[in-house]
């Protein structure tokens, strides 16, 4: 098994994606400051986030903003038991990339993708650019239709909570 870091560069050019990583030169650990470096609303960016089940096997939530993923909705939605917050060894193991700058694309395995319908309803935002300090300009439509992704509602309603940039 591969256990280099993939370059996000590399499948962009690969898969011939109208993307664009950037590296706005500064420490982007919320969704707020990343919004901030990029001068766009928190809707604006994408959080890549890896879930892993009781069973070991993952699911991967693209969420926007500071939104918190319901994991109800998606236990629900994937029928996954004890689905909990992959650890930084399980995401870099699962995906090729750190935590903290896990792209929305270009996973080294394959697993379920769950697109919320807020990323889904915008054309393009900002996601994890496959280093914490990198982010990539990435059109939704492509990230649903590279990872034969899924498109539900899994934000939970209370707001203000999960204000950590997660993916």
């Amino acid at each position: 098994m591969k256990t280099e870091a993939l370059d996000l560069a590399d499948f962009i050019l690969e898969h011939d994606l109208q993307a664009e990583i950037v590296s706005p030169g500064v420490h982007m650990a919320t969704v707020d400051t990343a919004a901030a470096a990029m001068k766009v609303a928190p809707e604006q960016i994408f959080k890549s986030i890896l879930f892993q089940a009781k069973n070991g096997e993952c699911v991967m939530v693209i969420a926007c903003g500071n939104g918190r993923v319901d994991l109800k909705r998606v236990q629900a939605i994937t029928g996954l038991v004890g689905l909990k917050l992959a650890k930084p060894d399980v995401v870099y193991a699962k995906t090729g990339y750190p935590a903290g700058g896990t792209p929305p694309v270009g996973h080294r395995e394959k697993f379920s993708v769950i697109v919320d319908t807020r990323v889904a309803a915008q054309e393009w935002g900002y996601a994890g650019g496959g280093r914490p300090e990198f982010l990539v300009r990435i059109k939704s439509a492509d990230i649903i239709r590279l990872n034969s992704a899924t498109v539900h509602d899994v934000i939970s309603d209370s707001v203000g909570q999960g204000r950590r940039a997660e993916g």
